[in-house]
């Protein structure tokens, strides 16, 4: 009975997430009259702007990827090597960006490094990226540091570590050479997850007036019929591609760990 139970939820969550699904996939093929087609899928393709704001985000998630690998993956380590009682409030802190809207967040960087204050970051282009790379980075930092911590979980940091030093390592070569190849699986899945949501994310990129891929999607939207659920199929296949690639890293990695 338990396991009828199960299956019928199963499939009933799988209903009510395919079926809208498929309803926009067979939307986004009919914008010619009576034949399926691939007609908005190539108009947007063909749009200079997609391809403008498309490459735009994939850079902003290049970027974001390296700061928060940076970022994360030192903190993570040394936490756990030295300061395990702050455990708890690094946590805390790397949910905050889970209950903290976007929104406040963007306008609380408008506020603070606006051209009337001591870092104009808002006044040019640099350093207007710069502060959208800094709040792709907050809003990734759950996934990125639960990847990664639970990464290190699954290793001997502290005999690694002096390993290292008995064998005359500085800091520097004992993350580079031992913790971040020993994590890079972990580094994987929080990178294609970072990206994931770099490419999707909208209010920060349009609140501080970016040419990402989120604006352009609400843009479209706002005035085309057919194109908006090409672009949002085409934005579900890359965050699908992104798990699956996490997935298959993963597998590869136990792969090469059970024939070691």
């Amino acid at each position: 009975m338990m396991r009828f139970m199960s299956w019928t939820a199963f499939l009933l969550g799988s209903l009510i997430f395919i079926l809208p699904l498929l309803g926009m996939t067979e939307f986004s093929l009919s914008m010619r009259r009576g034949v399926y087609s691939l007609d908005a899928y190539m108009s947007v393709l063909s749009d200079p702007v997609f391809r403008a704001t498309f490459s735009y985000s994939v850079m902003m998630a290049l970027f974001t990827i390296v700061f928060g690998v940076l970022l994360v993956v030192p903190t993570a380590y040394w936490v756990r090597l030295k300061m395990p009682e702050l455990r708890p409030v690094i946590e805390f802190i790397t949910l905050l960006p889970l209950v903290i809207p976007a929104i406040v967040i963007v306008f609380g960087y408008i506020r603070l490094y606006n051209t009337s204050s001591w870092l104009p970051l808002t006044g040019s282009t640099m350093g207007t990226n710069i502060l959208l790379m800094f709040g792709y980075s907050a809003l990734a930092l759950p996934y990125m540091y639960r990847a990664v911590d639970t990464g290190l979980r699954t290793i001997d940091i502290a005999t690694l570590t002096e390993a290292a030093q008995s064998m005359g390592a500085g800091w520097v070569q004992i993350f580079a050479r031992v913790i971040l190849p020993n994590v890079l699986v972990a580094v994987l899945s929080g990178a294609f997850l970072t990206f994931a949501v770099v490419i999707g994310e909208f209010t920060m990129a349009a609140l501080l007036n970016r040419p990402a891929f989120g604006p352009y999607l609400q843009l479209v939207g706002a005035n085309k019929a057919y194109e908006p659920a090409a672009l949002a199929v085409i934005a579900f296949a890359i965050t699908w591609a992104c798990m699956g690639l996490i997935q298959l890293v993963t597998r590869l990695s136990k792969h090469t760990r059970a024939q070691r």
